[in-house]
């Protein structure tokens, strides 16, 4: 139940097909976020032109050079791939300035040119079907109340959400482009309404009152049909079908079932015959199932050895675009559905493809590869030729590749014998005549993943000397419903023995300075750093909090509104804290902060939602009263992880400073005073 992370390098939506919507994973309760902390889906394993994944990681190379954060940093993250009407150009987010904004890209010259040049981070939804308007999403300050946007062709900007204090998000056009789709939830703040858009003049219809508290997940290409999810508990949720064209806007449940199991809804087919739904039913992972909305009948579409997490299509249904999250990689497959085989891909650099999208002609492919050593560059295929060309340079030409370092997937058997996963990179030059510190690092949810892909922070980290191992601890998505629910209602307990583990498996690693082991996380992993240092105080010699829960209680009883749709799957997972307030306490690193008596640093957003304030500023003063150094750094204009690129460089410095200073042992003491930055 992945609730807490939200995306601590950047905070973007799944982008399908050029949409950018916010989705309700059901069967991991993920709240659509994509890139947690840099660790994000790229592949580790060599395969077909079918399917691509990264290489194996090397490190044969002994020396490198040294990059400062800021060098790091100055790599440019681009995303977003949707085709203009005439195919000629791509709309694209990108923080080459600092702050997140939009570009139109031309296809032919790979030339860009600035959409928007807001001091708030900016995010592209999608052209207009029919001419050159574009949607866009933004909050204020990071406190995740996103308005929708049109950007008109001369430029001009229009707020489409009326109030302030409202929540908007877009669901998606019909296949004409006449019309747009789009939830707010002003009506209500704990449920989201959707509203019907005109293409030209923007004047709205309500078409669906949510006052039982669905998730809205798509209306069907023709307009006739909405998918809805409704969460039960977090092992068992439904798929509906409501049907516009009756009297009685009445959702029909389409996923009649005994035991329990999750249900979602994922897309229409493009002539809206079909609605493809994931669920784990049928064993332990998520498959994607056809629903013939005439018929009733359900027949398996997608099935894998793991989760498929995603599937699209192309506009006329020629093409068929699914995923996997195969072992924390993406691997990506396109389906032509008219022959049933899949599309040979042409000669790439290794890594996953992400943000797959076809022109409106559907004779051009644009998509992003990633890997761990090499950050998302955009490219574009005429899929009647041998070549793909690249469009970005994401690498900041200061930086040689060959310094970076690719992760191995490892696993090892915790407290109780059960494997666990987790992700490990190895420093250049480490071994056992040169052992290195190392860093546990633990990811965001409950129920996130640590998964590959390019983090300047954690190339950062092992540019300066330290290991990192991320750690999928039980409860991680992506390993099977079975792992995934062995953390509900003991947080803190056996997972955080998943974390220790994982520190001693370190331990036992030769090139790995078995006395400087530390700890950090984000989120979920933050909470889990504090409550390493204070339930496990002599295991790792220091931690770094970001974004982290400190108070179970407090955090459970704020909740936003806008979780209502979900709140009882997250207390089925969390615990109610009407009933179980005694464990929530007993399970909070604050009141248990006497114990904490290594060094901590401490990181929060001031307008942060999910995790307040107020927890971080109560456990940084309880731990200074035990005379540990503790370093608290807050940034005024964050919420729930970082938008803006001057933050991620000062965070990624203090780390690197801190753990110099407290781990590695080199560096200059640090005062131990809060430090408030903007």
């Amino acid at each position: 139940m992945d609730f807490l992370t939200n995306d601590f390098e950047l905070k973007i939506w799944d982008i399908k097909e050029g949409n950018m919507k916010t989705s309700l994973h059901l069967s991991a309760l993920a709240l659509a976020v994509t890139l947690g902390l840099g660790l994000t889906g790229c592949s580790n394993t060599a395969k077909s032109s079918n399917e691509l994944v990264a290489s194996e990681p090397s490190n044969v190379q002994t020396s490198v050079q040294k990059y400062d954060a800021k060098t790091f940093f100055e790599t440019t993250t681009y995303f977003g791939s949707s085709f203009s009407a005439d195919g000629r150009s791509i709309l694209m987010g990108s923080d080459e300035t600092g702050i997140f904004n939009l570009y139109k890209m031309d296809v032919a010259s790979g030339n860009k040119v600035a959409l928007t040049n807001f001091k708030d981070t900016t995010y592209p939804i999608s052209w207009f079907p029919n001419d050159d308007r574009v949607l866009l999403t933004q909050d204020n300050g990071g406190n995740e109340l996103y308005h929708l946007f049109v950007r008109e062709i001369d430029g001009t900007i229009t707020d489409l959400t009326d109030s302030e204090n409202t929540r908007a998000n877009f669901v998606n056009f019909t296949n004409d482009g006449e019309f747009f789709y789009a939830t707010t939830n002003e009506r209500d703040p704990k449920f989201m309404d959707l509203y019907r858009y005109d293409a030209k003049t923007y004047k709205r219809t309500l078409v669906f009152k949510n006052e039982l508290g669905f998730e809205i997940s798509e209306v069907s290409p023709d307009g006739y049909f909405l998918s809805l999810a409704k969460t039960h508990t977090n092992r068992d949720s439904d798929t509906y079908l409501l049907d516009f064209r009756k009297r009685t806007l009445k959702p029909t449940l389409i996923s009649e079932h005994q035991d329990p199991a999750n249900y979602s809804p994922m897309t229409f087919s493009s002539d809206s015959q079909f609605l493809y739904y994931s669920t784990d039913a049928k064993g332990e992972f998520a498959q994607v199932w056809q629903y013939d909305i005439a018929s009733g009948e359900h027949v398996l579409a997608v099935k894998d050895d793991w989760n498929v997490s995603f599937v699209y299509f192309s506009e006329s249904g020629k093409y068929r675009v699914s995923g996997v999250n195969a072992d924390a990689s993406t691997r990506i497959s396109i389906l032509d559905t008219e022959s049933g085989k899949k599309v040979s891909l042409p000669q790439l650099p290794g890594g996953d493809l992400r943000s797959v999208n076809f022109s409106k002609d559907e004779s051009t492919l644009s998509f992003y590869i990633n890997s761990d050593t090499s950050p998302s560059n955009l490219f574009v295929w005429k899929m009647d030729s041998e070549s793909a060309k690249q469009l970005t340079q994401a690498l900041n030409p200061k930086i040689n590749p060959q310094d970076l370092v690719a992760s191995e997937v490892v696993r090892f058997k915790s407290f109780d014998g059960l494997e666990v996963p987790g992700l490990l990179f190895k420093p250049k030059g480490a071994s056992a005549d040169n052992k290195r510190p190392a860093v546990v690092f633990v990811h965001g949810g409950p129920g996130g993943q640590s998964r590959t892909g390019y983090s300047a922070m954690r190339q950062h980290l092992i540019n300066h000397g330290y290991a990192v191992f991320a750690v999928n601890n039980r409860g991680s998505s992506g390993y099977g419903k079975t792992f995934f629910h062995l953390d509900d209602k003991n947080h803190g307990e056996n997972d955080l023995q998943d974390i220790v583990y994982g520190k001693r498996y370190l331990q036992g690693l030769d090139w790995v300075d078995a006395d400087k082991i530390g700890i950090m996380g984000g989120s979920y992993g933050g909470y889990m750093t504090a409550a390493a240092l204070a339930f496990e105080p002599e295991e790792f010699k220091v931690g770094i909090d970001i974004f982290g829960v400190t108070n179970w209680v407090r955090t459970l009883e704020s909740i936003p509104p806008w979780w209502e749709s979900f709140k009882k799957a997250l207390y089925d997972e969390m615990g109610d804290p009407a009933t179980d307030a005694e464990r929530h306490r007993a399970i909070s690193p604050l009141f248990h902060a006497q114990n904490i008596t290594k060094p901590l640093m401490v990181i929060q957003g001031a307008n942060d939602p999910r995790v307040l304030k107020i927890e971080s500023d109560e456990l940084v003063e309880k731990v200074k009263q035990n005379g540990v150094p503790v370093e608290y750094v807050v940034f005024d204009d964050e919420g729930h992880g970082f938008s803006k690129k001057n933050n991620r460089i000062t965070a990624s410095e203090a780390y690197v400073k801190f753990l110099d200073t407290y781990l590695k042992g080199d560096g200059s003491q640090l005062p131990g005073e809060r430090v408030a930055t903007k």
